[in-house]
């Protein structure tokens, strides 16, 4: 089918995604995860190929690329969580009534078609998935092409649960044509697609917002920045820094950027390059490269950083440090720096605590943990359709809720005006 030709019928199943009964969308969920790690052996094969193709990414972009079969089952567990979750179609967010005796409820409801532009994460499509079906919506994936063999493999999981269900495998659509047109065509489908969210790098993210014709959602790049502050709890900073930066570097949550203040400097980075630097090359494993201004440089050495290095999301095993004087100068570095993703202060002080998280304007701020968590499944969305960094009409991990829209419903006996 041509592009046009899955919009076209992604949009006349939009009422009967709509009207799904909360039962018939969990028992498809079900069906969707069963089938998910039924056909794993295919999805697989599938992913072998992309993988065998992907000679131009870096390790641990082949990593964010790579399925495993404890991956899907992971990615099953997701839609099965999913689930769990109340439906958020039909909620009545306020209820009031008028002097003309009309009662009027602000009610949620589907947006319709979602269309989700990705590049190289497989898991994107099962996530996307389950969270449009149980918010009542269709969505249609164009996914790039290192990942088109996996996705598509996964999709044809997804719709077999769909069938076994008993509702149209046109709920969900992924769009064959790889070529930029494809795209093109997502992001001006103003008769067919009623909510478009990118998920990728920056140039995707920035193609979208600026040229797209359908209402379209930032979700940000994700230059996270920690802040250790001089009455942090120094092996906890430690263990807090080696997560965000080393459990999965290739993510938009880890850890890009360290702050440092200047009155622990002498003894905290040395204790850092213990563990990112020396422990793991004793370990056998990548090293992180620390990108350090001249300040921590000449405690550290490393590799010296120049201006870019405080404004690039690396997605490897490379972090930026810089020493600041205080609690302002972080907030302040972070104002001009920060993709308004997620930052963290390490720090004993609660005064400190309370300024960074006031001052901060990110769509998630930390105190004293990792900014790994900004995810779906971890805030208890069960899994996300993308992490948005703007204020409308959502922010922060995208779960059910922020797939929906409202209305106003509005009942009377025989008011007029």
């Amino acid at each position: 089918m041509t592009t046009n030709e899955i919009l076209i019928a992604a949009k006349n199943d939009v009422l009967a995604a709509s009207l799904l009964s909360t039962e018939k969308k969990n028992e498809a969920l079900i069906n969707m995860a069963d089938a998910l790690v039924e056909n794993c052996e295919e999805i697989l094969k599938a992913n072998e190929i992309d993988v065998s193709e992907a000679t131009h990414l870096s390790k641990v972009m082949i990593d964010r690329l790579m399925l495993t079969k404890d991956r899907i089952v992971s990615m099953a567990d997701g839609i099965r969580d999913v689930a769990k979750l109340d439906d958020p179609v039909g909620k009545v967010y306020d209820e009031v009534i008028t002097q003309k005796g009309l009662k009027v409820q602000k009610v949620s409801v589907p947006f319709g078609v979602i269309a989700v532009i990705f590049e190289s994460r497989p898991n994107v499509s099962s996530d996307t998935a389950a969270l449009t079906l149980k918010s009542g919506n269709v969505c249609v994936l164009r996914c790039g092409q290192d990942s088109y063999n996996s996705c598509k493999a996964i999709v044809k999981a997804l719709k077999s649960g769909l069938r076994k269900t008993g509702v149209s495998e046109n709920l969900i659509n992924i769009v064959d044509d790889k070529t930029r047109a494809s795209a093109e065509c997502l992001m001006t489908a103003n008769d067919y697609v009623d909510l478009l969210i990118p998920r990728g790098g920056k140039n995707l993210i920035k193609n979208c917002v600026e040229n797209a014709t359908v209402p379209c959602i930032e979700t940000g790049t994700g230059i996270c920045h920690i802040y250790v502050d001089e009455s942090a709890n120094l092996e906890m900073a430690t263990s807090i820094i080696e997560n965000a930066k080393t459990s999965r570097p290739s993510v938009c949550n880890a850890e890009e950027v360290l702050l440092v203040n200047r009155k622990i400097k002498d003894t905290f980075l040395p204790m850092l390059k213990g563990k990112l630097v020396d422990a793991r090359i004793n370990s056998n494993v990548i090293p992180v490269e620390l990108r350090c201004d001249e300040e921590a440089y000449e405690i550290v050495g490393g590799t010296r950083a120049n201006a870019m290095d405080f404004d690039t999301e690396f997605l490897d095993y490379i972090l930026a440090v810089k020493i600041v004087e205080n609690v302002d100068e972080a907030i302040m570095h972070i104002a001009k720096h920060s993709t308004h993703h997620s930052e963290a202060i390490i720090t004993e002080n609660s005064d400190n605590a309370s300024k960074f998280t006031r001052a901060v304007d990110s769509a998630a701020v930390y105190v004293n943990a990792s900014t790994r968590f900004t995810d779906g499944g971890e805030f208890g969305k069960g899994c996300e359709i993308g992490i948005s960094t703007q204020k409308l009409h959502a922010r922060g991990p995208m779960g059910l809720s922020e797939l929906n829209t409202y209305k106003y419903i509005i009942y009377g006996n025989g008011q007029i005006r």
